[in-house]
């Protein structure tokens, strides 16, 4: 099996409508760790949760990646706890401060190797190289981890395929689930925005965690609802498969201003973050 890397390009916009801009999109490479949150609570409080709870889940994996005994999915959800914990106390610290939250979504690449003992990323750099990548089957243990709460996004285009890989925590989610509304209806409800889970709202949070096997070509997406509210996913999946092959970071960045213009085009009401990672190949 050969060693493939991963490569990224993000991007966050405010939109056309909003004054400031309360998402934020991260990522570290020598951790293979990647995240974008949506803040909320108004323009200060919302910024500072999603900020807050970024810099605080790569904190967090970063202080447990010597820990050969722990999982990768446990070392995933303590981070997110950790990433609630401290959005949760920020918001008791000021009135300014009360409501504070943030959506999460995020991936963690975590090889396996031999005892059981998670491989460190290599690469030249934070941010700019990748970990190794062992292409899988079904039985092998998974090796890419998705976390998420709330309804900001995961996709992976896979051999031409978009596929959503989330479940939105939210009202219509809810409702669509139960039969109540159709996606047509939920695409235009005016409860779309309402989520069920959120990081910060409460003491702890429980976050929908799963395992993957990444495929050489596998592109994934994490994205603000900025973005899934504006474009259908037909036209997401266009813009993703018109990324030139062998993809460079260049293209995914390109492709990224692509989804923020085309979210803009269509009426840019909210902020708009994307975070394309592509296995090279």
């Amino acid at each position: 099996m050969l060693a493939r890397d991963f490569i990224y390009a993000m991007l966050t916009h405010r939109g056309r409508v909003r004054q400031g801009n309360e998402d934020t999109c991260a990522a570290d490479m020598e951790l293979g760790a990647y995240v974008v949150c949506d803040g909320m609570g108004g323009a200060a409080a919302g910024e500072l949760a999603s900020n807050l709870a970024a810099d605080t889940l790569l904190a967090a994996l970063g202080a447990s990646r010597n820990q050969p005994t722990m999982r990768p999915q446990t070392r995933l959800n303590a981070a997110v706890q950790a990433a609630n914990h401290a959005v949760f106390q920020q918001s008791k610290s000021g009135p300014q401060y009360r409501g504070m939250g943030t959506t999460l979504v995020a991936l963690l690449y975590a090889p396996v190797v031999p005892g059981g003992v998670e491989r460190r990323a290599s690469g030249s750099g934070t941010r700019r190289s990748a970990g190794n990548h062992l292409n899988s089957r079904s039985t092998d243990p998974a090796t890419l981890w998705l976390a998420h709460v709330g309804d900001s996004r995961c996709y992976r285009l896979r051999r031409g395929v978009l596929e959503q890989l989330t479940k939105d925590h939210s009202l219509v989610q809810e409702q669509l689930l139960a039969g109540q509304i159709t996606p047509e209806q939920a695409a235009v409800s005016p409860m779309r925005n309402l989520i069920t889970r959120a990081i910060g709202s409460q003491a702890t949070v429980e976050a929908e965690i799963q395992g993957h096997h990444p495929l050489e070509g596998d592109l994934y997406l994490l994205a603000s609802d900025g973005l899934t509210h504006e474009i259908e996913d037909e036209d997401i999946g266009a813009i993703l498969g018109a990324i030139p092959v062998p993809r460079t970071q260049a293209g995914l960045m390109a492709a990224c201003e692509s989804l923020i213009m085309a979210a803009n085009r269509n009426g840019g009401s909210d902020n708009i973050t994307v975070l394309l990672v592509a296995v090279a190949g």
